[in-house]
């Protein structure tokens, strides 16, 4: 390995992983993109030892980005069939609740589109108010507003249907 980059990653090692932790993951995984980003910048044809620190910054970033991406789409989630075979269950309640269902998707597919984003993200997969503003580039109040602003129109859109 050329000096110049194993001094680089040796003295911004903390950094590194902190851009990595800031982006939700723990510790190993954290070292773990860090490790994949200078594998990543090392294998680079012409590697631009001039932005060294900043080019494995971003590619520190995007790994632990991706990491994070690849979690929240392996979520487990909970079993519908379970809930519709239950004996309680009758058929005018499953009904009532597939129609109520179908409205509510069809009130977000109504939204325009960062609210509709947000929704999706923010109250339909559960992720972070800090998450969803880093992902969709806001701020973390414009986020928070734009909930609100969604549910205040989901709701009219509820109960007019």
């Amino acid at each position: 390995m050329d000096p110049v980059i194993d001094s680089l990653v040796r003295t911004h090692r903390r950094t590194l992983v902190a851009i990595a932790r800031r982006e939700g993951l723990g510790p190993e995984e954290a070292l773990e993109c860090v490790q994949d980003a200078l594998c990543t910048f090392l294998s680079l044809p012409h590697p631009p030892h001039d932005h060294a620190l900043a080019a494995i910054c971003v590619m520190v970033r995007n790994a632990a980005r991706n990491v994070r991406r690849r979690h929240h789409r392996l979520r487990i989630h909970d079993p519908i069939a379970d809930e519709l075979a239950a004996p309680c269950a009758d058929a005018e309640s499953l009904v009532s609740r597939a129609e109520d269902v179908a409205r509510l998707r069809s009130c977000v597919a109504a939204l325009r589109g960062p609210q509709r984003e947000v929704v999706l993200l923010r109250l339909l997969e559960e992720r972070s108010g800090e998450d969803v503003a880093a992902e969709l580039g806001l701020a973390r109040g414009h986020v928070d507003v734009l909930v609100h602003r969604a549910k205040r129109s989901l709701r009219a859109c509820m109960n007019d249907r």
